[in-house]
């Protein structure tokens, strides 16, 4: 999936479990076919899961969640992968890894009856916004919950390579509207950053699970609008809009700003490799141009 990315094999697995976890080492251990991006995953067990990085920026994420989920956690309506144990690099093995609860549900599709989920992810954002946590990490330019303008360049670049697919101009004019919008002038938010179906786990229509947490960062909620677009229907996008009750006119212009770079980055970066992702990514991008000519 990325040219550095690092093969990581069953054999390495078992090693780094008998050498540094020996009591769980006999659990049976299943690779996961995910369409993850930077972990290998492993189902140890019926309980736990095994993470590990197989490239460079998901190194610390694993020390990330160990500090940051037990915080969390309490106060939030759904379960989290809180790390029980975090592992060192061995055996050629170059990264930290980590073992984590496994969260029994299921990935939400957007044929599915997604009613109860735009409630139930609403009142997990406005539940992160209530920790006070003035040590988190603000994010920065580049990242999530950041400002637009720096990744003005790079979203044009992407958008270009699909300018033969779709209507570029009409994306970069909803990108445009977003990074120009006004900035958030609210005190900086918990965010997860990157709410879309893969890391969202349900079970009977309910929210019961939030994965993969690089973060958190404290920055523009705008960020957490995503899945208006790559997950909702235009109904559920305005249920989950109205839920959250603070997205005014221009919060919704940056959060389909983000909407459209995740997509015009994603689908000519996974192309090849990751056909889940570039599906939620022309999802998003239909999204965004319907809701545009719907305006």
């Amino acid at each position: 999936m990325h040219d550095d990315e690092i093969e990581v094999s069953d054999h390495v697995v078992r090693r780094l479990l008998a050498d540094q976890l020996p009591d769980r080492a006999a659990l049976p251990l299943r690779r996961l076919g995910t369409w993850g991006t930077d972990h290998v995953i492993y189902r140890l067990g019926d309980a736990l899961s095994v993470r590990l990085p197989k490239i460079g920026w998901a190194a610390e994420q694993g020390e990330r969640e160990s500090r940051w989920l037990p915080e969390l956690a309490p106060h939030l309506p759904v379960q989290v992968p809180t790390p029980v144990f975090v592992g060192k690099p061995a055996y050629g093995y170059p990264f930290r890894w980590y073992v984590a609860p496994w969260i029994d549900g299921t990935n939400p599709r957007p044929d599915d009856d997604l009613r109860q989920l735009a409630t139930d992810l609403a009142a997990f954002v406005r539940a992160l916004h209530t920790i006070d946590r003035p040590d988190v990490p603000l994010s920065r330019d580049g990242q999530r919950g950041g400002p637009l303008q720096p990744a003005d360049a790079a979203v044009r670049s992407r958008a270009e390579e699909l300018r033969y697919e779709t209507d570029v101009d009409a994306l970069l004019a909803v990108w445009d509207a977003g990074r120009l919008a006004p900035v958030w002038q609210g005190p900086p938010r918990l965010v997860h950053g990157d709410l879309m179906d893969g890391n969202l786990l349900v079970r009977g229509g309910r929210l019961v699970g939030v994965i993969d947490w690089t973060g958190p960062l404290a920055g523009d909620p705008a960020i957490e609008l995503i899945a208006g677009w790559s997950l909702f229907d235009a109904e559920r996008r305005d249920a989950y809009f109205s839920a959250l009750g603070f997205v005014d006119d221009a919060m919704r212009l940056r959060g389909r700003a983000w909407a459209v770079s995740a997509a015009v980055n994603a689908i000519p970066y996974y192309r090849d490799t990751n056909p889940d992702i570039v599906e939620r990514s022309w999802r998003a991008i239909s999204a965004v141009l319907a809701d545009v000519a719907a305006s």
